[in-house]
């Protein structure tokens, strides 16, 4: 099948905006005591008996030390709904710029703190990270206490505000984990020394064999038919790929990649996951019978701020665990990351400042004007605000359209975008907030997404927003800010009760009638 007619019927299959073509939800049944999560009562990460498999993604909670209540109405009336297998939260779970933060906040990884140094201001500054602990600590169980409560296994993410706390990515990867469901492994340093699962993938038998039950005896075979086939390939591949993408390179796959292991408290005793650094590490999900991985889930921490302004691009590592996921793995992928891929601009179309709903672009495409492109977008998608994106793309775009390599790319960041579309044969989905300690669209609108997959066609995974209106109803926090970036209303979008805040300029217009 060509790219062309591929692309094609994805688009026929998603131009279908009826109810008929949005995931099947029902409610779960309150006398079921059972974990919600079907995959968590089987253990490992699997499609079930009636072929499905459910993702649903929490998107920019960005809030703290204490969580709103909306935020927390909204994720279990998702839950509740979606009944998922698995969460992806992606990233600004912490605002770490908050004022509770103060103290210890820091406004960018690399900038000195400049603390003093006497024995005074040493124990001083242990007993303030003590008590950051404790206040990120507690925050964590505010945000994961809904899925505890239903047996829900999650993973994390981090963007450009979890940091600013004070508290680094690894150190909060370890209260996550405190947590039951937390998927995020434990940190692993044997890629390091190119001893991991890049090394040679049949070390997996050998330094494995007991920890490994006999129901992962086929993982264990495929690994090492895969290990096989990856030799073969880097030899083929040694001097590039005949469309100039990243050739492979062993002694990045030995870095990037650290032995599968489970991780103890998850809720899947029988789940492999394969570790890279704090915020990125891959999921494989099996079919029914645990006999064949179907699909990857790759969660990836896409960095924070750049050095010279704007945003930055994933870890050189974590860029390599990317090129060899699909190697390890032998079936497509998809990524949850933070921060948009410049590629999402491809989605757009480029309008005169004065179009309706015309949004301006992000730092290299400032003084440029877009709206949504609706011959490349799927009904329903919305732009609210320029993607927020790294000035230019340092590969991640061509290591996700690489040859079967990735189905799909899922980010958050921009709080009022909205859309899905495709492009050089990759799905790219922006997700909204779902919280309301910053920043967002109207309350109503804020929300979830649900990614629901069909082992017939595992790559073309349906999708759709739980809005807070639709599943919650009105909110029962005051003051939601709703970041008003498009200079007027949108009804059809947005709702009758968007909250706006105009500028000191458009309130002297409205008060002599020069703006309506």
């Amino acid at each position: 099948m060509t790219e062309k007619l591929r692309a094609e019927q994805l688009s026929a299959r998603h131009a279908d905006d009826s109810a008929s073509s949005r995931p099947r939800i029902q409610p779960a049944q309150a006398w079921d005591t059972r974990p919600v999560s079907i995959s968590a009562r089987l253990g490992r990460l699997q499609f079930h008996d009636s072929g499905k498999f459910r993702v649903l993604v929490f998107a920019d909670v960005q809030d703290g030390p204490n969580l709103n209540t909306d935020t927390t109405r909204l994720m279990e009336a998702s839950l509740d709904a979606a009944r998922p297998d698995v969460v992806i939260f992606t990233g600004n779970q912490i605002a770490g710029y908050d004022e509770a933060y103060a103290d210890t906040f820091r406004k960018r990884t690399w900038t000195s703190q400049g603390w003093a140094v006497s024995p005074a201001a040493l124990r001083k500054r242990a007993d303030d990270h003590d008590k950051l602990r404790d206040k990120v600590r507690g925050f964590i169980a505010q945000l994961v206490a809904p899925l505890v409560r239903r047996g829900i296994p999650w993973a994390v993410t981090y963007g450009n505000h979890d940091f600013q706390c004070g508290l680094s990515c690894a150190e909060q990867d370890a209260i996550y984990r405190e947590f039951p469901g937390c998927l995020n492994p434990e940190p692993d340093t044997s890629g390091l020394h190119g001893t991991g699962l890049g090394a040679g993938l049949s070390s997996v038998n050998a330094k494995q064999a007991a920890s490994v039950d006999e129901a992962d005896a086929v993982t264990v075979v495929n690994c090492e038919n895969q290990d096989r086939n990856n030799r073969t390939q880097a030899a083929v591949e040694a001097s590039g790929d005949s469309n100039g993408r990243a050739s492979y390179n062993p002694a990045a796959e030995a870095y990037a990649f650290g032995h599968p292991r489970r991780q103890p408290g998850s809720g899947l005793p029988d789940q492999l996951i394969y570790p890279c650094e704090p915020g990125t590490f891959a999921l494989p999900v099996s079919d029914v019978t645990h006999s064949r991985t179907v699909l990857g889930l790759v969660v990836l921490n896409s960095g924070d701020y750049g050095k010279l302004g704007g945003y930055a691009a994933p870890s050189p590592r974590s860029m390599d665990f990317l090129r060899v996921v699909p190697k390890a793995f032998g079936v497509e992928s998809m990524v949850f990351q933070h921060i948009p891929l410049p590629q999402y601009y491809d989605l757009l179309k480029e309008v005169p400042a004065n179009a309706a709903h015309a949004v301006e672009g992000y730092r290299t495409y400032a003084g440029r004007t877009f709206v949504i492109d609706e011959a490349k977008t799927d009904p329903g998608s919305f732009l609210g605000e320029g993607v927020s994106c790294p000035d230019m793309d340092m590969g991640e775009f061509s290591i996700l359209t690489g040859a079967h390599a990735y189905f799909a790319v899922l980010a958050g960041h921009d709080h009022r975008n909205r859309f899905v579309g495709r492009s050089g044969g990759l799905t790219m989905m922006a997700t909204p907030t779902c919280g309301f300690g910053s920043y967002g669209p109207a309350p109503t609108q804020r929300a979830s997404r649900l990614l629901e997959f069909d082992i017939r066609h595992p790559y073309e995974p349906r999708t759709q927003l739980f809005e807070f209106g639709e599943f919650v109803g009105k909110p029962k926090a005051h003051g939601a800010y709703t970041f008003d970036l498009n200079g007027a209303r949108d009804i059809a979008h947005e709702g009758t009760d968007l909250l706006r805040k105009p500028s000191f300029i458009a309130q002297v217009l409205r008060k002599f009638h020069l703006k309506k």
